[in-house]
């Protein structure tokens, strides 16, 4: 990247960051939009994880002392959120305890390690599928998204590294192994968005119990997941080892069959042109993400590069305003999911309708750690350097 496309996207990330605070997050449009106050919530994680690999890649204390405050407020002493409910028990709710371990590393406070413990003594308490999988979320009954990967299993071999022995490995391999087994398309090589074990649910298939369409961010969650896991899996476990970072490969080269002449992705990513679709920046930004780490990490060959860097080109291009005051990202999706009070139904209409939104921390969150990793594009350690910290 050129010097003045660092400084306007280093601009960005500052302007939101100073607009700010735990109890009032500019990215999150969802909770601005409610009366109450900010809750733990996976969107805020999301983003406190890209300004920490704004940090990793910059050096600049002043995004490491943002997450630490911000998270600061969020947490109390004993390692646990206010708020936080027996109700809240959802695999959304692990995403955010992914920053304690570089925090605890990098500020040596004990709450971030008694969070670790909080969240994990959580994680292994969710309901699973007969066939192991955890449940997405308490009130989804045997209900795999592919959202919950991302949130959940990057935390789990975290935890597993450092305080578990390993023990669970196999468990976290078996997971994604799951989720290919039922949830992969073998004509595109696309994941369907969710998967219901029961079939009961009013957008699951009866005969696979898959949800009808491609959604990209969803696509972009599950790489995001197989990356940030094999980031911080010891590769010592040859089997397991490969064996995801084989689904990474052949999830990334069945998307990029359908990227765009812009270099963007569509909402519904196999429908390209069709009425109502349209180019998504969180989808992919995502998918950006994942390549630029995997290439530095020595997890892609280094020619999958290019096609990242079109991808972030592209967002660049359609959806980055650069105004005097509060520079804006567009094109993303305010947010998806399935079934719930508004019993939505997968279909690409469905997608196609949700709100489109500037500045929403879902696109905001994986386009910087997508900056973060151009930053660091000359980097080729043999080893990860922040292996351990998933940074």
């Amino acid at each position: 990247m050129d010097t003045e496309t660092i400084s306007r996207l280093g601009r960005f990330a500052d302007s939101l960051m100073e607009r700010s605070c735990a109890q009032s997050p500019a990215w999150n449009l969802e909770r601005l939009q409610k009366p109450d106050k900010n809750r733990w919530n996976y969107v805020d994680g999301c983003m406190l994880s890209a300004y920490l690999q704004l940090y990793a890649a910059t050096g600049k204390e002043k995004y490491l002392k943002f997450t630490d405050s911000f998270m600061g407020e969020l947490l109390r002493e004993d390692g646990s959120p206010p708020a936080l409910s027996d109700d809240d028990r959802s695999l959304d709710a692990i995403a955010p305890a992914r920053v304690f371990f570089p925090l605890f590393d990098l500020t040596g406070k004990e709450k971030y390690r008694k969070g670790m413990d909080f969240f994990f003594s959580r994680l292994i308490e969710i309901p699973r599928t007969r066939e192991g999988n955890f449940w997405h979320k308490i009130s989804y009954p045997c209900q795999v998204w592919l959202d919950g990967l991302y949130m959940a299993m990057p935390f789990f071999m975290m935890y597993e590294n450092r305080y578990d022995g390993m023990k669970n490995y196999f468990d976290i391999y078996t997971q994604f192994s799951v989720v290919r087994k039922r949830m992969r398309d073998e004509k595109t090589g696309l994941y369907y968005h969710g998967y219901d074990e029961s079939r009961t649910a009013g957008w699951a298939d009866k005969m696979t119990g898959c949800s009808p369409s491609f959604w990209l961010r969803a696509e972009g969650w599950l790489l995001m997941a197989l990356v940030e896991t094999l980031e911080v899996m010891d590769e010592q476990l040859y089997y397991e080892y490969r064996g995801l970072q084989s689904m990474m490969r052949e999830l990334l080269d069945a998307v990029l069959v359908f990227q765009d002449s812009t270099g963007m992705f569509y909402q519904v990513v196999d429908r390209g042109m069709e009425k109502g679709n349209y180019l998504e920046t969180s989808g992919t930004a995502m998918i950006a993400y994942s390549i630029l780490k995997a290439v530095r990490l020595h997890l892609l060959p280094v020619r999958y590069a290019e096609r990242a860097k079109q991808a972030f080109n592209g967002i660049l291009n359609r959806y980055f305003m650069d105004g005097p005051l509060n520079p804006s990202l567009g094109g993303v999706c305010m947010v998806a999911g399935l079934g719930g009070p508004e019993e939505r139904d997968g279909t690409p209409v469905y997608y196609y309708g949700e709100p489109v939104v500037q500045n929403e921390g879902k696109g905001v969150a994986p386009f910087l750690m997508a900056f973060a990793e151009l930053l660091r594009i000359d980097e080729a350690p043999t080893e990860p350097k922040e292996g351990r910290l998933g940074l």
